[in-house]
């Protein structure tokens, strides 16, 4: 149970990174009366999913048989 927790963790983290990166740089800004607004056309779904599967992963490893 705690190596698919590892596994689990590994994975969430790297799915994190990546698509987060990739979510920030679907992102487009704009200047409105001096503001910088930034307006997203990402897609989050994937980022959500990985974050979930990081923490699940972390309650996997640190519940398991030592």
């Amino acid at each position: 149970m705690k190596t698919v927790g590892i596994v689990l963790l590994i994975l969430g983290a790297i799915g994190t990174v990546v698509f987060g990166i990739q979510a920030m740089q679907d992102s487009e800004s704009f200047s409105l009366l001096g503001v910088d607004i930034a307006v997203s056309s990402a897609n989050w779904t994937p980022v959500i999913i990985s974050v979930i599967l990081l923490v699940v992963g972390l309650v996997m490893t640190s519940r398991g048989k030592k």
